[in-house]
């Protein structure tokens, strides 16, 4: 799944992550936000990584989360989906508006093969300090350099220099860097 070779995600040993992914999320989401704390501990112990201060909105999503490495200060806002079949690195001090989604299955052109399951995965790396806004998607591959901005609703299908701002569909360059 890791290595970016097509794969077959229909297999038992992917289905049994996929449960207990579904259950941390479950049990995350059904949490009253007191107990819950910044994220129900059997979401933290699913992921490969949680740095101090991340903080997941409910409700959530994400495909098996053992691919999913979140740094210092991240915060996920409501209705977040991380479909990580391929490693989602998300920086400290990254935010994430409400419905952002992202990407890293990419299933096979060929319609056979894809009904079959074969898909393959391409990881996705988000730099420290980004701004995501809600509903923005993030497609299988991409790079967000630190400190960018992404447009609310656009989809990104290519990487973002750091400290650019973006917005559309696809995304496109707008006027000036993040830091102004």
């Amino acid at each position: 799944m890791r290595s970016g070779q097509w794969y077959d995600c229909l297999t038992p040993a992917y289905e049994s992550l996929r449960a207990a992914a579904r259950a941390a999320c479950h049990a995350h989401g059904t949490l009253p936000p007191e107990a819950r704390g910044s994220m129900a501990p059997e979401l933290r112990s699913l992921f490969a990584e949680v740095g101090a201060g991340v903080f997941i909105e409910a409700p959530f999503h994400c495909s098996y989360g053992v691919n999913v490495s979140l740094g210092p200060g991240v915060y996920l806002n409501a209705g977040c989906t991380l479909l990580d079949s391929a490693m989602i690195t998300i920086g400290g001090g990254t935010m994430c508006g409400p419905g952002v989604q992202i990407y890293t299955a990419d299933h096979h052109r060929d319609a056979a093969r894809r009904a079959q399951g074969i898909e393959r995965g391409l990881p996705v790396v988000i730099g420290r300090n980004v701004w995501i806004g809600g509903g923005a998607i993030v497609l299988p591959g991409v790079t967000i350099g630190e400190g960018a901005i992404i447009g609310a609703g656009s989809v990104v299908t290519r990487d973002v220099e750091s400290g650019a701002r973006v917005a559309g569909n696809p995304e496109r360059a707008i006027g000036g860097s993040a830091s102004q």
